[in-house]
């Protein structure tokens, strides 16, 4: 038996890549945490299992050809429940696993959870698993979730420029790896959108498509530590908060590829064209 294997099936990008594999006839089995959620699709069966518990997952990845490894939720622990996933794949004798990583991620990355997937990816090549890795942009299906109440998109971002990217342009470049994952052995693929913003003109895209009065305040780093301190988080989730604006800044995460289109055989989604096609308002 041989069939694949999506993770975060309940989630915002796993349950469309997903629906995806459905709809294109490929057997899969949806694994998450809470199986009873799994989305009711053709040729699929559910599984309930966390990354972090090796006996379940390898349970869960048993008799799978090609798995789909989206990032765990982001924690405190997140690389060691990613380094138990990677090692129950390879107990259980997966033959490709494709892992949705970040864009730019490098040991020295600015932001500090792109040094997570980069030390994912390593443990990947490290235990000889055959892999993809989809190193995605920031999305820009959240980017209108980083305006207040106010309107106002605060962040020390500067004048930099994001390439953030669509989820469904992700899920259809997954799509893709995942029904021919030989075609895609050992890449490394930068997902982007078409053009690469600063938050100056995200914050007017956004207010011309829905009408609201949105703007972008560029914060130091002192005001944006203090301005996030209502949420009570912890330090180091603070810290991968201003980290992403600060990778803006730094350039990071501006490159434009082509991948998307390579891939999916389209042309990728641009922000304005998002926001016409959901409500966001």
């Amino acid at each position: 038996m041989s069939f694949i294997v999506t993770t975060g099936a309940t989630g915002r990008l796993g349950g469309r890549v997903a629906a995806l594999l459905a709809a294109a006839g490929a057997e899969q089995r949806l694994v998450s945490r809470h199986a009873g959620r799994a989305p009711r699709l053709d040729r699929a069966t559910a599984a309930a299992a966390s990354y972090g518990d090796r006996e379940a997952m390898g349970q869960a990845l048993d008799g799978a050809s090609t798995v789909l490894f989206v990032s765990a939720s982001e924690s405190a622990d997140r690389l060691g429940q990613h380094r138990t996933f990677v090692d129950a794949a390879r107990d259980a004798r997966v033959s490709h696993l494709v892992y949705v990583s970040f864009y730019g991620a490098a040991p020295e990355a600015t932001f500090t959870l792109a040094r997570d997937h980069w030390a994912t990816e390593q443990y990947i090549r490290d235990s000889g698993l055959t892999f993809t890795f989809l190193r995605d942009n920031l999305y820009a299906d959240f980017l209108p979730g980083m305006a207040g109440n106010d309107g106002v998109i605060r962040g020390p971002a500067g004048q930099g420029r994001v390439a953030a990217v669509a989820q469904d342009d992700i899920a259809l470049a997954a799509a893709d790896v995942l029904l021919a994952p030989q075609e895609h052995e050992g890449v490394t693929y930068h997902l982007t959108g078409p053009q690469a913003l600063t938050l100056d003109e995200v914050a007017a895209t956004i207010s011309a498509a829905t009408g609201r009065d949105v703007t972008y305040h560029a914060e130091t780093v002192p005001e944006a530590y203090a301005s996030r301190e209502i949420y009570g988080a912890p330090g180091w989730q603070v810290e991968a908060w201003v980290s992403t604006y600060l990778a803006i800044a730094a350039g990071e995460l501006e490159a434009v590829t082509g991948d998307i289109p390579a891939l999916t055989g389209r042309p990728a989604t641009s922000f304005a064209e998002l926001l016409a096609k959901e409500s966001y308002s």
